[in-house]
């Protein structure tokens, strides 16, 4: 998933996803689990940090505009407390551990679900409008 202003960090999640289906294949035949955590809004301090972050880089510019609203964003949701328990986090990793047969992928949280499933059916531009709509 990714949201405005947050390519570098998206970049990261991205890159680490890749980078666990490519080693899941190769270290299969060792009888070695990969398995994904996706995790939706999580109650963390997160909101805040990057939101100062993002001020303090793109805050001014030709990207205020849009750098002020998804820090306002951030910063609501974090206020609001809109998002799940850091403990749904531990016990997916938990769950995924002790499975058997673990999943490929866990996705947890606030909005993790409708998120992926909203963007696996509707498309990349269903996707850019709702976001559009939340900003």
């Amino acid at each position: 998933m990714w949201t405005p202003m947050g390519a570098w960090y998206h970049a990261t999640k991205h890159a680490l996803e890749g980078w666990s289906d490519c080693l899941r294949y190769e270290v299969d035949p060792h009888g070695i689990d990969v398995v994904v955590i996706e995790p939706g809004s999580i109650n963390t301090e997160w909101g805040d940090i990057m939101a100062d972050g993002l001020l303090e880089r793109s805050g001014n510019g030709p990207y205020a505009e849009l750098a002020e609203e998804m820090a306002a964003m951030s910063r609501e949701t974090t206020e609001n407390g809109d998002g799940s328990d850091p403990s749904v986090v531990a016990n997916a990793i938990r769950k995924a551990v002790v499975a058997r047969t673990p999943k490929t992928r866990y996705a947890i949280g606030q909005y993790a679900k409708p998120m992926i499933a909203l963007r696996r059916f509707g498309g990349d531009r269903v996707y850019d409008r709702v976001v559009d709509v939340m900003i």
